[in-house]
């Protein structure tokens, strides 16, 4: 019964996490914490363990939507492997912080980080996009199948700081990321939408490959679980990086607007009142 649901989750977690760029950390971690404390399943499964599963797991959804983008062109190389040396960095330090937090603070910490996604993801589209990184940075181009033509880019240090701090995220909380990475991409960049998913997933696969080594390091990965969210997560990326070329995704981002937020609140009311 617990391989079905870890398997189930894992699926959602991918199609998800690829169809919109988040790696799918951010679907699976809040839903193992719920499981495991509502109903009691995965009583052996800590914080970090929990967080150890979702970074192998963000491998393979990044590995498997990357390749799916990668055919379509959507994934800028250069980028990908410049916010990767930020972010490598911010997801060893993220990890090793992790290990030095018990179930309240790491359910009101997460909590505070998912209401704060939740209200990104509300805001993005009404917030204005920033050209002062595109006007100071180095330009790319991109046309898409529309024959409609980007221009985006940003200054190298810019990109670092950001990246890093996305790091941290990721490695303390093992969410990929792109939960903030593509809305910011986005708005502060001016990427285009289907090239900041692509890149941003690139970017996933690339640091969960670091932070899955840390959190190796610390013991933090429960090898039995992974082998049922793997090939769930797998095949869940290839089925939402198929979705996002024929889908418009607005109504799935509402759907996770309203999820992320009654889950955070949801974890900030454990941490307040578990402690």
């Amino acid at each position: 019964m617990e391989f079905v649901l870890i398997a189930i989750v894992g699926l959602l977690s991918g199609i998800v996490g690829a169809l919109i760029g988040l790696g799918g950390g951010v679907i699976l971690v809040p839903a193992m914490l719920f499981l495991g404390t509502a109903f009691t399943f995965f009583p052996e499964l800590s914080p970090q363990k929990i967080v150890g599963l979702s970074v192998i797991m963000m491998i393979f959804t990044g590995l498997s939507s990357t390749l799916s983008y990668m055919k379509v062109k959507t994934v800028d190389y250069r980028s990908g492997f410049i916010f990767f040396a930020g972010s490598a960095p911010g997801t060893i330090i993220g990890a090793f912080v992790n290990k030095g937090l018990d179930l309240p603070s790491f359910n009101l910490y997460f909590g505070i980080l998912l209401v704060f996604l939740a209200v990104l993801l509300l805001v993005r589209d009404r917030l204005k996009e920033v050209h002062w990184f595109v006007d100071n940075g180095k330009k790319y181009h991109f046309k898409d199948s529309m024959n409609k033509e980007y221009v985006y880019g940003y200054p190298i240090w810019a990109a670092l700081v950001l990246t890093f701090a996305v790091g941290f995220a990721s490695g303390l909380f093992g969410i990929g990321g792109g939960s903030i990475m593509v809305p910011a991409m986005i708005l502060l960049f001016l990427f285009p939408p289907h090239v900041a998913v692509g890149t941003s997933m690139f970017m996933v696969f690339l640091s969960a490959i670091v932070n899955s080594i840390t959190h190796f390091s610390l013991g933090n990965i429960p090898w039995i679980y992974t082998l049922a969210v793997v090939p769930g997560a797998y095949i869940g990326a290839k089925i939402g990086a198929g979705l996002n070329k024929k889908l418009q995704s607005e109504t799935l981002v509402v759907i996770l607007r309203i999820a992320l937020l009654v889950l955070g609140l949801r974890s900030i009311y454990e941490g307040l009142f578990s402690s």
